[in-house]
């Protein structure tokens, strides 16, 4: 295990920390569903989603957790699976999903769209009249996609799980080469506890102040670039509360990781406004064979009371994954992730 000096590189941790339980049943489950697109010629997004906790002991009772309620992922999901791609969804557990995402416990209750009717047998359950019109295109879209089978959902709980299964589900989706994308929407924490360090039971109170040294978190951007992906088409997420860190730290993270796109978004405004952070390549001055990277940003906006024709509420999501689709078809016609 490395020392405090030396940080977890992708290959230490793996060999170190222990795979959650039910990797092998979920790694079955993604070979079965990217093979049958493959066959089919789909393409297939894998779209992570929510946050990642950080147990403090093994037998967990507190843990750390992340910002995210997985709102992104879950939208974006259904407008790739609208786009006509096949979707695996790897979210945190009973964070947001495709779909029943619109029904939320506590902002749109599902139990408010039944009505019960009683008559000479037992009472009847419908849907409230004044509710079908917005159930309807939910309901029908969800129907086709179970249907047509092109969404399939792995969930994790803490940044263990997700490593483990990133890596796992990138390899199967490897097989499609340049036909697949990977959506890196979910909030991944930055620090973790080493199994090693872990106390076995609960951690006791009343013995005055906590102390807990952590470890960084692995950077797996990298090694999902240059080992695990195979031309694949990768989009990271960059949030910030400072929007003068947004593009730099984008840049920044293209430089170091040669991914395609990251896509910043600050904290207040990213449900109205995201920046598309891209490398172009140019024949520099000299000779056409040697390029030169350089960075663009493509910022995408929408007003902060969006609705569409209709009267529903337009998403950026919408817009981002729309965008991203015209991106990928360029990738694989050129290899070039450029506008």
């Amino acid at each position: 295990m490395p020392t405090n000096s030396q940080p977890f590189s992708a290959e230490s941790y793996f060999a170190t920390q222990p795979p959650p339980q039910a990797l092998d049943n979920d790694v079955a489950s993604a070979k079965e569903f990217v093979a049958r697109h493959a066959s089919a010629g789909r393409r297939v997004v894998l779209v992570t989603s929510g946050g990642t906790t950080v147990p403090l002991e093994l037998n967990v009772v507190r843990f750390l957790d992340n910002f995210s309620a997985g709102t992104r992922g879950a939208t974006s999901a259904e407008y790739f699976l609208k786009a006509g791609y096949a979707v695996i969804f790897m979210h945190r557990q009973f964070s947001l999903q495709p779909f029943s995402r619109h029904y939320s416990h506590s902002t749109n209750p599902f139990l408010d769209f039944l009505e019960i009717h009683n008559g000479n047998d037992l009472p009847q359950i419908t849907i409230a009249h004044d509710k079908r019109r917005d159930l309807l295109p939910v309901l029908t879209a969800y129907k086709a996609v179970q249907a047509a089978g092109v969404l399939l959902t792995l969930t994790f709980v803490t940044v263990n799980d997700y490593l483990w299964l990133l890596r796992a589900v990138s390899h199967e989706l490897s097989t499609l080469g340049k036909n697949a994308m990977y959506y890196l929407a979910a909030a991944v924490s930055d620090f973790f506890l080493p199994t090693q360090k872990m106390s076995e039971h609960k951690i006791q109170s009343g013995k005055g102040n906590l102390s807990i040294e952590m470890d960084q978190v692995p950077k797996i951007l990298k090694p999902m670039v240059d080992e695990w992906t195979k031309d694949g088409y990768i989009v990271s997420f960059k949030l910030e509360t400072d929007p003068s860190l947004l593009i730099p730290k984008s840049r920044t993270a293209l430089e170091r990781y040669g991914h395609q796109v990251v896509i910043g978004n600050d904290l207040h405004r990213r449900k109205y406004e995201v920046v598309f952070v891209s490398r172009k390549h140019k024949p520099n001055s000299h000779t056409a064979e040697t390029v030169v990277p350089e960075f663009e940003e493509s910022w995408l906006r929408i007003p902060s009371s969006p609705s569409t024709e209709d009267g529903n509420v337009k998403e950026i999501e919408e817009d981002i994954v729309n965008e991203l689709v015209r991106r990928h078809d360029k990738w694989i016609q050129t290899g070039k992730s450029s506008l």
